[in-house]
């Protein structure tokens, strides 16, 4: 019963990348296209009319927010699949999340093939979730991400120096990445005694 259910659960997962890959497609090739029209126009009226028209201030207050516009739907695009993964693969996206910890954390990356999408995206997620509790909670002085395939599995391990005692009954963001890794048929495990040091294990199946 319970493997039935993760499975479920992934088919879920899948729909749900599908969907969430239809409406990236939708934004970009029909929405932004017209916003981007939008805003070149009123730039070319904010030419034609004199500064000291009762039209300016209104019309520049309309393009600015045309503008801002465009920037919050790239970033609504972009939030549903975060930019750097398509841009720099999982190695490099999880480089970038460590180039922006406030402590030194070194990353081991040993991936051989390419990885499904929504294997990426719950990696990324994980290290994310896994580096932003480093900073906040733990008081290390640095961290270290490792990726690697073993087998038919991505493993990621995300470790820390720091005090341990992690615990996701106290809400520390482990528990909704559990249910994250779980839905895409993956287990996450934890190791964090008084003193440290933590290790989040997190394994991803690449079927």
């Amino acid at each position: 019963a319970l493997r039935e259910v993760t499975r479920s659960r992934a088919r879920l997962l899948d729909s749900y990348e599908a969907e969430r890959r239809r409406i990236e497609r939708d934004l970009h090739d029909a929405a932004q296209p017209r916003l981007t029209s939008l805003t070149l126009q009123l730039g070319l009226a904010r030419l034609d009319v004199p500064e000291d028209s009762p039209a300016a201030r209104p019309l520049a207050v309309a393009h600015e927010q045309a503008k801002g516009l465009m920037v919050l739907l790239r970033q609504i695009v972009h939030g549903i699949r975060p930019q750097s993964l398509t841009d720099l693969g999982l190695a490099g996206a999880v480089r970038e999340l460590a180039g922006e910890a406030t402590i030194p954390v070194t990353v081991h990356a040993d991936l051989d093939r390419p990885l499904p999408e929504t294997v990426e995206t719950t990696a990324w997620y994980a290290v994310s979730e896994a580096l932003n509790n480093v900073t906040r909670h733990a008081a290390a002085t640095r961290a270290e991400v490792r990726l690697a395939r073993a087998g038919d599995r991505l493993v990621v391990e995300v470790s820390d120096d720091g005090r341990g005692g992690a615990d996701p009954a106290r809400g520390t963001g482990l528990t909704g990445l559990a249910d994250r890794v779980g839905a895409a048929g993956g287990r996450l495990l934890l190791a964090s005694p008084p003193g440290g040091p933590t290790l989040v294990r997190v394994e991803l199946p690449c079927r």
